[in-house]
């Protein structure tokens, strides 16, 4: 390992530490070197608040004159809620910057780089830049497709069920694997569920400690996709901390305006209608709405037919299925969509990863939509 690519492993271990805080900004994590010493390090901590360059830029004060600063990801080089962090590298008069990833906004977009060498800096880029990228997949496929990268997540048995038949379904799962899904919530910046579950299960949620209570933490946004409005004012999760969305159709939300007008008059609740098709919301563009509300990732927890919807509709970015060591002879199964008629039909994944859970199995992978087409064409 080089010394580049040790100090830029520091700076996106850095990063993290504003892990599931930043949305809809990405992570980032700056060090300021001199001769071979860390003089200064800082992470972007929250959309709004100082960006990493200029927390790490303030750790070093004068040290940072001549030295060499290194970057998760490309200097911004616009206004916003802070200024360019161009100009504060500049006025701090680093002589040489480090950067592992270009930034994919096109405010900033190969831009801040151009700054910084017109000005005279020595601009390195490109050092671990897989790393960098795997850091911020969520913050580049919202800028680059307009909705959130979203997470499936699912807890089956081995029979790949979800559910009894009558819907019980506490517990699949062991303690382990449930204190692993708040993590994977604090991670995410909304949970999305369909009306059935609410009417269903009366989900809470919410990020929530060892006995239960929502903790203090920041919140995810939570997301109820529901065509017809049929969620009830006295719905559990309305009452929970954070902020709740409601996606229903233009229709719903004209013939409910009474319930429209008792839903926004809760608190930090928003509905907001969307076209529909068949009596069917459209999932992409209420995607796009949250994504315009500043969540870079959305976590899908079902329902069943929820679920397929998004995969039908190819919504799906990655999965995280934890399966029991159990088997049912009937239940519900995870995915409820439209019937299969050949095995070419199903969708497959990629860059597949398996953990053992104390006693169960989480299985994260990537989706790959392009290999069902390939079978399907290969059918006709």
């Amino acid at each position: 390992m080089t010394p580049d690519e040790g100090f830029m492993r520091m700076a996106i271990d850095v990063a993290k530490i504003g892990q599931s805080q930043t949305s809809p900004n990405p992570l980032v994590g700056a060090l300021v070197v001199r001769d071979g010493v860390v003089v200064g390090q800082g992470a972007h901590l929250r959309a709004g608040g100082p960006h990493a360059e200029v927390h790490a830029l303030r750790m070093a004060g004068d040290l940072a004159e001549g030295a060499t600063m290194y970057v998760t990801l490309e200097p911004c080089n616009h206004y916003g809620r802070t200024p360019p962090c161009t100009e504060a590298i500049l006025q701090a008069g680093v002589s040489r910057v480090v950067i592992a990833s270009v930034d994919h906004d096109p405010r900033t977009k190969n831009l801040g780089i151009s700054r910084l060498r017109d000005a005279g800096v020595e601009v390195q880029v490109g050092v671990l830049q897989d790393e960098a990228q795997a850091l911020n997949k969520a913050f580049f496929h919202r800028v680059d497709t307009g909705r959130p990268y979203v997470v499936y997540k699912a807890a089956m048995t081995l029979s790949g069920h979800v559910a009894a038949d009558t819907g019980h379904s506490q517990y699949v799962t062991g303690p382990a694997a449930r204190a692993q899904v708040q993590q994977l919530r604090r991670n995410h910046p909304a949970i999305a569920v369909g009306i059935e579950t609410v009417l269903a299960d009366a989900p809470r949620l919410t990020v929530r400690d060892e006995t239960g209570a929502a903790t203090g933490i920041l919140q995810p946004t939570r997301v109820i996709f529901d065509s017809h409005l049929r969620i009830p004012v006295s719905a559990k999760l309305l009452d929970e901390p954070g902020r709740t969305i409601v996606i229903t159709t233009e229709q719903a939300a004209c013939d409910h305006s009474e319930k429209l007008s008792q839903l926004t008059a809760i608190g930090e609740v928003e509905v907001i209608p969307v076209a529909q098709s068949a009596g069917h919301l459209d999932l992409a563009e209420g995607l796009a709405a949250v994504a315009d509300r500043g969540c870079n990732s959305l976590l899908l927890e079902g329902g069943p037919r929820l679920a397929a919807a998004f995969f039908e509709r190819q919504l799906v970015d990655e999965v995280v299925i934890y399966i029991a060591p159990k088997l049912l002879m009937s239940g519900k199964s995870a995915l409820a969509g439209s019937p299969s008629t050949y095995m070419g039909e199903a969708i497959s994944l990629r860059d597949i990863q398996v953990e053992a859970v104390n006693g169960d199995w989480k299985f994260t992978a990537a989706v790959d939509y392009g290999a069902a087409k390939d079978a399907a064409d290969e059918m006709r």
